[in-house]
């Protein structure tokens, strides 16, 4: 524990803690963003973790003068918080947060709090698959029109942080279901909706409502002055919209049928019109950067955004054509003897790697496998059938993945190292093939992360 923390009394913060004490759960980016706005606007500030802090967190901390503790939760210092803020990693099942809610002490997402501090206009990107490439395209587009707009939420810097030291007139923020958990008051003034298919629902009691529920968070609060845009070709969307029933001006976007006002493939040609005699028009072919057709449903929704904000259709043209995308998701490493190696460490859930199956023109040798959230991989057999040729298990429970696809390829291989799943991926491929780490899985069963995996996938491939 830091020395700091028990003699809070001389912390010269505390005299300025008119507002009350605010204990912050989770030392992670969001964590200590926190924690930096909450001591910027007064509060006694208290951070508590449960787990081991990073040393980058640690010193950010010790910096700010702000009293931690790491490796534990000493109830005494939590439960006599005005507010927590808790990081969406911890679960509302966590112990320390039963008692918190159980004496009726408020416990809400960094998203919520530092909202409270700005007037930007918020853009909120969620969905199970393709947020934080929309997001960072969105961000890409609103940047290059030069617009002062920052990125956060699930991506980038904390939000909090940014709305304690910046002065953005817009907020891109890619939200996960678990912040929304934790949102109450906040507002979206352009909220976003991908798609919702299974994902984390052992967080969610393993029930698809209680997921879905999660997702139309992102439209609570808005009124209708403000935006919403979503999948018309998304199944559980399309009941999520019918059920709740935003209040917003609603923009769908399809790739099977016309839609006006909203978005639309024609001919190979996207088509947004929002407003009569006031379209733009993009090739899906010359004008986008980002391929496969699930970039082009993240490429449809950021041009609506855009629109929205009436930037001029030559510079969401000119930005949707040299956007680079994120590391880790559909990332070219290397063509070693004519083979390709792609990473999509991102790709931590089912749907995920049927996108990164779907994209494929090569035949496909597939590194899947790890933490299984409950995963149904029925989705994903029959692109497995005609595209897979072989699939290398990188886990270390691979035993549904057997189960699953036992039927559909010939060569199904347990592996335990990102070197030893390359090695055999490389062996079993030959010119001409493709192969893709496109996992369906979380990372935490052998790696630290899914951006360890990819990174530890990529040099494994340049040392082939």
């Amino acid at each position: 524990m830091n020395t700091n923390q028990n003699n809070r009394s001389g912390n010269p913060q505390s005299a300025m803690a008119g507002q009350g004490r605010v204990v912050i759960l989770g030392a992670g980016e969001s964590g200590v963003g926190a924690a930096k706005l909450a001591q910027a606007k007064g509060f006694d500030v208290f951070v508590s973790d449960f787990g081991i802090i990073a040393d980058k967190y640690k010193s950010a901390l010790e910096k700010l003068n702000v009293p931690f503790e790491s490796a534990q939760h000493t109830e005494a210092l939590i439960l006599n918080a005005t507010e927590v803020i808790k990081s969406p990693g911890i679960p509302s099942t966590a112990p320390i947060v039963k008692k918190l809610v159980a004496q009726g002490t408020p416990v809400i997402s960094e998203i919520e709090f530092a909202k409270r501090y700005t007037t930007a206009k918020t853009i909120c990107i969620t969905g199970s698959n393709g947020k934080s490439t929309t997001s960072l395209l969105t961000y890409h587009i609103l940047k290059n029109a030069g617009l002062n707009v920052g990125l956060a939420g699930n991506i980038g810097h904390s939000f909090a942080a940014q709305v304690a030291e910046e002065n953005y007139d817009y907020y891109v923020l890619e939200i996960s279901s678990f912040m929304l958990d934790d949102m109450f008051e906040f507002k979206a003034d352009i909220a976003v909706l991908l798609n919702i298919t299974p994902d984390h629902l052992d967080r969610y009691d393993y029930k698809m409502e209680n997921y879905v529920a999660s997702k139309m968070r992102i439209v609570q609060n808005q009124t209708a002055d403000d935006v919403f845009i979503y999948c018309a070709d998304d199944e559980e969307s399309i009941k999520a919209v019918a059920a709740f029933q935003p209040v917003a001006k609603t923009f769908p976007f399809s790739i099977t049928r016309k839609i006006e006002p909203g978005a639309y493939l024609e001919a190979q040609t996207i088509t947004i019109l929002l407003e009569p005699n006031k379209e733009l028009t993009m090739s899906i072919l010359s004008d986008l950067a980002l391929q496969g057709k699930h970039n082009i449903y993240n490429s449809m929704a950021s041009g609506i955004v855009a629109k929205v904000l009436e930037l001029r259709n030559e510079t969401i043209r000119e930005s949707m054509g040299n956007f680079k995308n994120i590391e880790h998701r559909l990332e070219h490493v290397a063509k070693i003897s004519g083979i390709d190696f792609i990473n999509d460490s991102k790709a931590t859930n089912v749907n995920s790697t049927w996108y990164a199956l779907e994209s494929m023109t090569a035949d496909v040798v597939l590194i899947m496998g790890g933490v299984d959230k409950g995963n149904d991989y029925n989705m994903l057999k029959d692109l497995v059938k005609s595209k897979v040729k072989a699939i290398v298990c990188l886990g270390k429970d691979n035993k549904r993945i057997h189960d699953a696809f036992e039927d559909d390829v010939e060569i199904i291989v347990n592996t335990f190292s990102a070197d030893e799943a390359t090695q055999i991926a490389f062996h079993l491929a030959k010119r001409g093939d493709a192969v893709l780490l496109s996992p369906a899985c979380a990372s935490f069963d052998l790696f630290k992360s899914y951006e360890d995996r990819g990174n530890q996938f990529k040099a494994a491939v340049r040392e082939l």
